[in-house]
């Protein structure tokens, strides 16, 4: 994974409330566990047309959409089914951060885990920066997971919490596992310890 500390991106505005996992990502495209190649199908329903093209007023397919790593999303992003599969399409579209007023418990754990940051703030710093978004300049934010904080163009700093262990992973560029082998070390010599007190 790679390591999320601080970064300044374009903001893709997606305003649609209690967008679940199979809008993320639809059934159909859950026969891999690849993960590269998903961003394709992020949002597919959505963001084709029958004939398999793309719709301009999707807001993804705007060309000002180019390389944009956060995502503004509706309330209570991620509801639905569990599948994993959802953070990895958003990741692999070249997301790092969703910003929200809230996220469903299993997409917010699965982020977390795959190196996706989701940032809940409150609902009237949420509405606000709807309308920036929506103005023709577009806006931009600076993600700051070191001090928890995401920055605004006029300068304030809005705080996000993320439990500690979530962030030191992001921060670290490492899942649990990850964390763990790190640790391999450590871990033989407790073992070692605990066969030569037996």
């Amino acid at each position: 994974m790679e390591p999320i500390r601080r970064f300044t991106s374009a903001v893709v505005a997606l305003p649609n409330e209690n967008v679940d996992t199979d809008q993320i990502i639809p059934a159909r495209f859950l026969k891999t566990t690849q993960k590269a190649g998903l961003g394709k199908a992020l949002f597919a329903d959505w963001r084709y047309d029958s004939q398999g093209g793309l719709r301009p007023d999707f807001p993804i397919n705007h060309p000002d959409a180019a390389g944009a790593a956060i995502l503004l999303a509706g309330n209570n992003f991620g509801c639905g089914s569990s599948r994993e599969h959802a953070p990895w399409a958003l990741i692999d579209f070249g997301f790092r951060a969703i910003v929200s007023t809230s996220f469903a418990d299993i997409f917010r754990n699965n982020a977390l885990k795959n190196g996706l940051l989701p940032i809940a703030v409150p609902g009237e710093i949420h509405a606000e920066l709807f309308r920036m978004a929506a103005a023709p300049a577009g806006l931009t934010l600076t993600v700051d997971l070191e001090d928890s904080a995401v920055g605004l163009p006029d300068g304030r700093l809005i705080e996000f919490a993320v439990d500690p262990f979530s962030r030191r992973c992001l921060l670290d560029g490492v899942d649990e596992l990850g964390y763990l082998l790190r640790m391999e070390d450590r871990i033989a010599g407790y073992e070692s310890r605990q066969l030569s007190r037996a």
